[in-house]
């Protein structure tokens, strides 16, 4: 293949159109959780498990790469690793989803933007690396960020800090799965599938549910959870290989954007005077981030 050639620093292409691709779907994703806001999001996220076994099944059957998932099936310090990000991933989408139809959509924001910094701060706590100067004034940064928010809320915004917290404890520990990208998402949800199932039996069976009980519309929607959840992730960690990462760092902003924007001008989501204030303080911190970024990309 012509990207496998291409030197490990140079940007691919193909790589920006995955990686791109990846980072719009997810900023639009709020749209369509938005018109699943009258479903619960436990329902909502079984069916994201359900419907993307056969997505990423697909998939792997088309790159011939299942012989790996068979390998990782038959092995149980694999399948221990993968049931911990599933775990991780499967919370990470619950509080989304509910955050979504809750009229949350600012806070998803700040836990994405905010996410790059943790996942830096985590590699020091845990594997030792140096923090340098930019990296330490953008942390305090962010976290004076999250205490202005927090003084005039009266609280801790606990659904950013929590979806900054599994993503980036799933992508830490995504890291030491020993299996390609497309064939550990496929391991997460067959994991995640029994229970999924179990869910979507129950409410079903009691006459709760959306995709038997409900409308058309409610159905196609559902159906197509398996589709935004699956492709961008697998779109994503293929078109990581083939970028800087200095790239990927400046991707990145794409989703939380998007985020933000649909917030504040399509939800009409409050963007008070604490988030005024918060908000560019993370955006500096970033840009300060992503300076340091590629200057250690460049030496």
């Amino acid at each position: 293949m012509a990207d496998a050639t291409l030197p490990r620093n140079e940007d691919s292409p193909r790589g920006m159109a995955f990686a791109l691709s990846a980072y719009l779907i997810w900023g639009f994703l709020p749209v369509y959780m938005k018109a699943l806001s009258h479903i619960p999001a436990y329902e909502v996220v079984a069916h994201r498990v359900i419907w993307s076994v056969p997505v990423a099944l697909a998939v792997l059957v088309a790159l011939g790469r299942t012989q790996d998932l068979r390998a990782a099936l038959r092995s149980p310090r694999m399948l221990l690793m993968a049931a911990a990000t599933a775990a991780l991933i499967s919370v990470n989408w619950g509080i989304y989803v509910w955050a979504i139809g809750a009229g949350h959509a600012l806070d998803t924001a700040l836990g994405y933007y905010i996410n790059p910094l943790f996942s830096v701060f985590l590699g020091a706590v845990l594997l030792g690396e140096r923090l340098n100067r930019l990296q330490l004034v953008a942390i305090v940064l962010a976290v004076a960020a999250v205490v202005v928010l927090t003084v005039e809320a009266g609280r801790l915004p606990i659904v950013a800090i929590s979806l900054m917290l599994t993503w980036g404890c799933y992508a830490y520990l995504k890291k030491s799965l020993p299996i390609g990208p497309n064939q550990g998402f496929l391991l997460e949800v067959l994991l995640l599938l029994p229970p999924a199932l179990g869910v979507l039996i129950w409410v079903e069976g009691s006459g709760q549910g959306h995709f038997l009980h409900g409308s058309l519309p409610d159905q196609a929607l559902l159906l197509g959870t398996g589709v935004v959840t699956a492709v961008p992730l697998m779109l994503y960690a293929n078109g990581a290989k083939l970028l800087k990462l200095s790239t990927i760092g400046f991707l990145q902003y794409v989703a939380p954007t998007l985020i933000f924007l649909t917030a504040v001008f399509v939800f009409g989501e409050p963007f008070g005077r604490a988030e005024a204030i918060a908000f560019p303080m993370i955006w500096v911190a970033l840009v300060i981030f992503t300076v340091a970024l590629v200057r250690a990309t460049r030496r």
